[in-house]
Formats: structure tokens, sequence, C-alpha cells
């Protein structure tokens, strides 16, 4: 039942931490989750794993590492069974040095909030987004990222991206390219 969870809450978190959809299907990877200490509990309704300490959560297209990770998902069936069966991840708290890696796009905050029902993820405490597909960097008091909208919403935006030309009223203007064919040669 425990790498049921694991498998739940990597597929749960791959699909939930995407801002955008990458065209190219990425092979499905075994979920891993290692941490110093790790408390699971169950109720009725739901499953919750609280790990503290060196925690890392790999899996298909993703790495996180923080210092706690709190995961709750729903469950069904048997409200006595120990893990019961897994219907769907509700959310992720992670905190504490916080490092998302997906790709070519990373994430560091203080604090990260996965929300699957909401479809985004809010990231906290200092957050910085790094594409290094286009050298962008986002830096925000909050930044959100909504999952399958291409969309992120930033309070108090800072924005690094690569240079672009000179666009001042004394800039130089580029020379236009040159298509006359040259002249033929004499002998």
């Amino acid at each position: 039942m425990l790498r049921s969870f694991l498998f739940l809450l990597g597929l749960g978190l791959a699909t939930s931490l995407t801002a955008q959809t990458d065209p190219v299907a990425i092979p499905l990877q075994r979920t891993e989750l290692t941490a110093d200490d790790m408390e699971v509990v169950s109720s009725g309704t739901e499953t919750r794993a609280i790990c503290v300490g060196n925690v890392m959560l790999t899996g298909t297209n993703l790495k996180i590492t923080c210092d706690r990770l709190e995961v709750v998902v729903l469950r069904e069936d048997d409200p006595d069974a120990t893990l019961g069966e897994l219907k769907g991840f509700k959310h992720l708290f992670a905190t504490g040095n916080v490092r998302i890696v997906q790709g070519l796009r990373e994430a560091t905050c203080g604090r990260a909030e996965v929300l699957p029902l909401e479809d985004k993820v809010v990231l906290s405490e200092d957050p910085v987004v790094l594409d290094r597909a286009s050298d962008f960097v986002q830096r925000g008091d909050k930044i959100t990222l909504f999952r399958g909208e291409q969309r992120m919403h930033i309070i108090n935006p800072v924005l690094s991206a690569p240079p672009i030309q000179d666009l001042g009223a004394n800039a130089p203007k580029d020379e236009p390219a040159d298509t006359t064919e040259p002249a033929p040669e004499t002998n």
C-alpha cells in the first residue's frame, strides 16, 4: 500500500506542478521519497504523510527537495485500514529550502503549496522561477502557477530576461541586408 501511496503522490505532483505542458511525452519514472523521518496517519477520508529532514521526492520529470514535506491524499474503502485505497491527491506543502526541478524549469522558495483541486501551485517566501530554455527569471513576493493555462501571477514582480536591442531614439539602425548580386569578374 505504501508503494501505491508514493506512486499516486508522484503522479499527482508531476501533473500538478507543470505551468505549461511539454509537447513530447516523457516516459514514466518510478517515484521515490526519502527523508530522515516520516510519519503516516490515516483517517476515514484521507491519508497524511509528514516527512522531515533532507526530504527528496523524485518521479517522472520531477525532483523536489526541502526540509519538510506534508502530503495529503484522499482515500476511500475501509475507514479502519491503515492506508486504504487512495483515490486522489488533495494537496502538498513543502517548506524550508524548497527546490522543484522539472526539465529545464526550476523553482526555489521557502514554501510551496501544490493544490491540484484548484489547478495551481503557490510559491511564497522569496520565490524564484527560472526557465533555462528561455533564460527568464521571475521573482516576487508570491508566484502562482496555473496548471494547463501557461499562466502565472506574480505579486511585486521582478523579471530578468535576455538582452534586447537598443530601442532608444539615438540607437543605431541595423544595416539592411545587401540583396544585390556581386558583379561578374572580368579578366
